[in-house]
């Protein structure tokens, strides 16, 4: 059985609050709607590039006109925040505010004109809401990655597994602050010599972090900010004609030509590179000499892309405080995703459970009985669009599946990547009429692998789906016995009469047949003595 996320009062009404990122490089909004019922829609996300940090590093003081476009930006942002209804706005401030002498100018501007009470965060704070911001939307298993997020006045650098971090880390080394140094007034291409320069100061100011990393198994890297998604999205479009897509990764291959590529090129030149937001382009250089040199020392291959952060972070830090997520250690990003999406569509949380648990005990039985050799991945899908598979009927009732489809492949659910998205989909629409052909092209598009899945999963589903067609929870176990080489038995234990379930499920048996080639009976137990003698294949 699966726990609810949260505790929920019915007299709770939905509420809306807002974040403030005010950072180096860009000011990021975040307005979000939060239902009692633990789910929340993103209404607004908004980002504005305002350099807050330009000619700050010199002297440590931040420049009159960065503080006049911020205090704007920030206004702007509270209004249109408090407009939307927020009753709540968190704001914080990272590198440029936390190192500026001039500090209490800023705070004070923003408390006067933007209403705005700004908390100025610590690298370390910082570090740990972006690590909080990119788990949440990231699935890591047991794997335990580095995390990168170049900022405009600092690089962010933690080491985590999906359930807590290991090491946190904030280095004064950001896009804006190098290319101050290193690359000011420079339009014309990037000398080599500058550029070595450039990663020999990276370099020299990451020694002590680098030895510190080295100590910790690393199993995969994730990078953040907008200056790796950019790095990411010039070398998509160079070597593979496409904008850059969720699931796409930044090799070091590609970085050393992306780098060679922009420092060839004048400033105006830059500015017109695919991929590159034409306000990154006299920053872009110092930024990937950052990611570049990371890579180099740590013996990366490859740099997994999100387009999370600090942002996420405050919301997730926010439901935290709230009692409305569980703490960090219990997390699942793609339990919490799919249930979002559920809660989102009204789903019938009870029923939803149960078809789940009943699909799960089917699947897992029919692995005993040699019927599928598909393991905890799969077993794993099937539970997710067992979940999901009635969300449709918010729209209407008439093919449903149809809609709870659709719903599943555009609703961006967290942590899945695109084939995984595709197989819940699918599975949750052939659970319901036809059987999955080539001709449908939901079952079309999919690999040979994956409509194998589909096609056996899909079944899974069709029989819970029949078990709970009551909704009342009747059935309380059921599971398939391998009697013969080419006959199956169905076990159904009941709390009472289940003539209607069993009538759904005898509906199935020639599919059965067609999928698995057995011939299936039906053998109703007495309640007492059903026992579940299932072992779920460990996830």
């Amino acid at each position: 059985m699966i726990s609810q996320l949260s505790e929920t009062s019915p007299d709770m009404e939905p509420r809306v609050v807002a974040f403030i990122d005010i950072g180096t490089n860009s000011i990021r909004l975040l307005i979000v709607r939060i239902d009692p019922n633990a789910s929340y829609t993103i209404l607004t996300p908004l980002k504005e590039t305002v350099r807050l940090g330009e000619g700050e590093f010199a002297d440590n003081y931040l420049q009159p006109e960065a503080i006049d476009r911020a205090v704007l930006v920030c206004r702007q942002f509270a209004s249109l925040a408090r407009s939307s209804g927020a009753v709540d706005i968190t704001a914080v401030a990272t590198a440029a505010t936390r190192e500026a002498e001039n500090q209490d100018e800023f705070l004070a501007r923003l408390r006067e004109e933007a209403e705005l009470d700004v908390r100025v965060i610590s690298g370390l704070e910082e570090a740990r809401l972006i690590y909080l911001g990119v788990t949440s939307g990231v699935h890591l298993g047991d794997q335990q990655a580095l995390f990168i997020d170049v900022g405009g006045g600092s690089t962010e650098v933690i080491i985590g597994t999906q359930r807590q971090h290991l090491y946190l880390n904030s280095l004064k080394l950001g896009a804006i602050r190098l290319a101050s140094r290193f690359l000011a007034g420079l339009d014309d291409p990037v000398p080599s010599q500058t550029y070595s320069r450039l990663q020999r100061y990276v370099r020299h100011n990451m020694v002590h972090t680098l030895r510190e990393l080295r100590t910790h198994r690393i199993d995969l890297a994730i990078g953040s900010s907008g200056t790796i998604e950019n790095l990411a999205d010039i070398a998509v479009r160079m070597f593979l004609q496409r904008p850059l897509q969720p699931g796409d990764v930044l090799t070091d291959t590609h970085l050393k030509q992306v780098v060679q590529h922009l420092c060839a090129l004048s400033l105006e030149e830059r500015r017109k590179v695919p991929g590159l937001n034409p306000a990154r382009a006299d920053i872009i250089v110092a930024g990937a000499a950052i990611v570049e040199m990371l890579m180099q020392e740590l013996a990366l291959s490859e740099l997994r892309i999100t387009d999370r952060g600090l942002r996420d972070g405050l919301l997730v830090d926010y439901l935290m405080k709230q009692g409305q997520l569980p703490s960090v250690e219990e997390m699942s990003v793609r339990r919490r995703s799919v249930f979002r999406l559920g809660r989102a569509c009204q789903f019938d949380e009870a029923h939803a459970l149960t078809t789940a648990q009943l699909a799960l005990g089917l699947c897992d039985s029919a692995r005993i009985a040699k019927l599928h050799r598909f393991g905890a991945w799969e077993r794993e899908l099937l539970d997710y669009a067992a979940l999901l598979h009635h969300i449709g009927a918010f729209l209407t009732y008439s093919n449903y599946q149809v809609h709870t489809h659709y719903l599943i492949r555009n609703a961006e659910l967290l942590g899945f990547d695109q084939t995984e998205v595709a197989i819940m989909a699918a599975i949750a629409l052939f659970h319901r009429k036809a059987l999955p052909r080539k001709k449908h092209p939901e079952f079309a598009a999919l690999d040979k692998p994956s409509q194998q899945i589909v096609r056996t999963l899909s079944l899974f589903l069709r029989f819970a789906e029949s078990l709970d067609r009551s909704q009342s929870g009747n059935i309380t176990h059921a599971s398939f016995e391998a009697m013969s080489r080419k006959r199956v038995t169905l076990h159904v234990a009941a709390t009472y009469d289940c003539h209607i379930e069993i009538w759904g499920v005898q509906k199935h048996l020639a599919e059965f047949e067609k999928v698995f080639g057995h011939t299936l009976e039906i053998n109703v137990l007495d309640l007492e003595d059903a026992t579940d003698s299932v072992t779920p294949v460990s996830s």
